[in-house]
């Protein structure tokens, strides 16, 4: 691509409805300092000196996506306790609608609290609900995405998957349907759970280690045998049409109509790798939604995801900065 084809592209992006289904949370954090270990047990002990909540999970992938101009639609189940208040209340404050939220009085809100000292991530506490979602539930769930869909005439549909529940294969069968039926493509974002529930996806992005998990088979780094074995089991079994594989440092390998390649990661000063995989599925669904070039997406996504890997905590990327980096490495594609 040229760099007035990618500032096209980036102009594009603010045209694209994006509907996100899947696990939503809040991502808290403590920031404190470090003085003393504590008399009662090996540990430090940290004096705290701020606290924030931020959007997690499938909301983070909103996040990201109106980062990037589009206008994101997020469809998920909260608790109906002060956690999912707090979490309706973050959706408002970022423009974004609380319809497609289900509130359960049967579940909690799940909250990863993260505790941070001097740039250090010293622990992580989960409050969660994993349990599925009931038959009730998953009915009235899927009418409610059935409404949505109707309404907001989605160019993509992306699945975020954290195995909190919510994508049961009832649930995420029903979207395909209804996804392949409106000629909307699909993204996904899987966990180990319901990996191979994801049949006829458009697009499947696992990371290697749960590529790993699906398909049973060791991958070593930088082995391409066996990797290319690992994506055709998975394929065989999920007949999707493109599939990303990020690879960390090792960068993304991606595969379409039975051609793949890898792509090398650029040298970055990582800070933190949390919400990495949120930023890669929202660039690629946003690129697949309008088209783009497969080599292209998987360069772009690969840029987005170790760009955020700079920056502590889970935060959304920065379409500016973005650009500037797609123009810089890019360009000639």
């Amino acid at each position: 691509m040229t760099n007035a084809s990618i500032d096209e592209l980036f102009n594009r992006f603010n045209d694209v409805t994006a509907l996100v289904v899947g696990d939503v949370m809040i991502d808290a954090y403590v920031w404190g300092k470090v003085d003393r270990i504590s008399p009662e047990a090996p540990v430090p002990v940290v004096r705290v000196t701020a606290k924030e909540n931020r959007l997690g999970g499938a909301a983070n992938v909103a996040l990201n996506l109106a980062a990037l101009g589009a206008k994101p639609v997020v469809c998920a189940i909260a608790g109906m306790d002060q956690k999912g208040e707090t979490l309706a209340e973050l959706l408002s404050e970022r423009g974004m609608s609380r319809e497609g939220i289900f509130f359960s009085a049967d579940r909690e809100t799940t909250v990863k609290t993260r505790v941070i000292s001097n740039h250090q991530h010293i622990v992580r506490v989960d409050e969660e609900s994993l349990a599925p979602l009931n038959a009730s539930e998953e009915d009235s769930f899927i009418e409610r995405i059935k409404k949505i869909m109707a309404r907001e005439k989605p160019d993509v549909v992306i699945f975020e998957d954290y195995n909190k529940g919510l994508l049961t294969p009832n649930v995420i069968a029903a979207i395909i349907e209804l996804a392949q039926k409106a000629g909307i493509p699909t993204a996904v974002d899987p966990k180990k759970d319901n990996f191979f529930e994801y049949r006829e996806a458009t697009l499947f992005k696992p990371n290697l280690k749960e590529l790993i998990e699906g398909v049973k088979i060791d991958v070593p780094k930088k082995d391409h045998e066996s990797l290319e074995k690992a994506v055709k089991e998975m394929e065989d079994q999920i007949h999707n049409s493109i599939s990303l594989i990020t690879l960390s440092e090792e960068g993304i390998y991606v595969k379409r109509n039975g051609k793949s390649e890898r792509i090398p990661a650029h040298i970055r000063k990582i800070a933190d790798v949390s919400g990495a995989g949120d930023t890669v599925i929202s660039v690629a669904s946003l690129c697949l939604a309008l088209k783009t070039d497969i080599h292209f997406l998987a360069s772009l996504a690969n840029l987005a995801g170790g760009l955020v890997c700079e920056k502590v905590g889970v935060v959304p990327i920065e379409k500016s900065q973005l650009l500037a980096e797609a123009k810089t490495h890019l360009g000639q594609l």
